[in-house]
């Protein structure tokens, strides 16, 4: 059988300012594409080839894939799906979080990052970081862009498109998706099996790649990042 690869976008501009970043569409900063270049690097050492590469709409994840691409030097295609994106946070999105922190208690601030159903306050609709604004969007039912997002609704889309698009390629070769943390985050929570307690915990390094490998059955037999020294702690599956 074959993997799949999750990688989290490399930095960018929004996670060195330490802003909620959402579906506002940033770029990624020069440590980023560093971080992106090291990825392809590390999937070139572990002779792992790629069959399919898929990404959400957000620049950050679509430049970081492109140059993981270009390091592999593959000309393939890729598969878009605004269904990977970012969880929405509302109101939150824009703010410093070190300022919230003050702002609202470090408690409450864990709550919105972490919690498994709490949602952040709607983003009003003329605000220019809502999706209904960002151009990128224009083509997505509009009944369907967030005002905000709990993990729990993240997971519901993100599971849905892996069900639709992307579980059957399985079959066919290794998968490669370039997304977001907490996007990834609920991807594991399905892969892994995990409850609303351990997926609060799970940490995903920007520009590491997850090597998950499955047997016929479709069952996991390995899962770990491949860049040792800037791994994060996995739940055990």
């Amino acid at each position: 059988m074959s993997s799949i690869i999750l990688v989290r976008h490399g930095q960018s501009v929004w996670n060195l300012e330490k802003r909620f970043t959402g579906w506002v569409d940033v770029d990624i900063t020069e440590k980023g594409e560093e971080e992106a270049k090291k990825a392809g690097q590390l999937l070139l050492d572990n002779k792992i080839k790629i069959e399919f590469y898929i990404t959400s709409y957000q620049l950050r994840a679509r430049r970081t894939l492109n140059i993981i691409k270009k390091t592999l030097n593959d000309d393939k295609s890729i598969n878009e799906f605004w269904e990977l994106n970012e969880r929405h946070y509302g109101a939150l999105t824009g703010l410093n979080k070190d300022e919230m922190k003050i702002k609202l208690g470090e408690k409450k601030v864990h709550e919105f990052r972490r919690s498994w159903d709490v949602r952040p306050d709607k983003l009003d609709q003329n605000n220019p970081y809502h999706p209904k604004n960002i151009t990128i969007y224009k083509n997505v039912p509009s009944d369907q862009l967030p005002d905000t997002e709990s993990l729990e609704d993240t997971y519901k889309r993100v599971i849905r498109i892996y069900k639709q698009e992307i579980e059957d390629k399985l079959k066919h070769g290794n998968i490669l998706i370039s997304a977001h943390g907490n996007s990834i985050r609920a991807l594991c929570k399905f892969l892994f099996k995990l409850d609303e307690i351990q997926i609060s915990k799970l940490e995903i390094p920007t520009g590491n790649p997850l090597l998950i490998k499955f047997d016929q059955e479709e069952n996991i037999i390995e899962c770990r990042y491949l860049d040792k020294d800037r791994a994060k702690d996995l739940v055990v599956f």
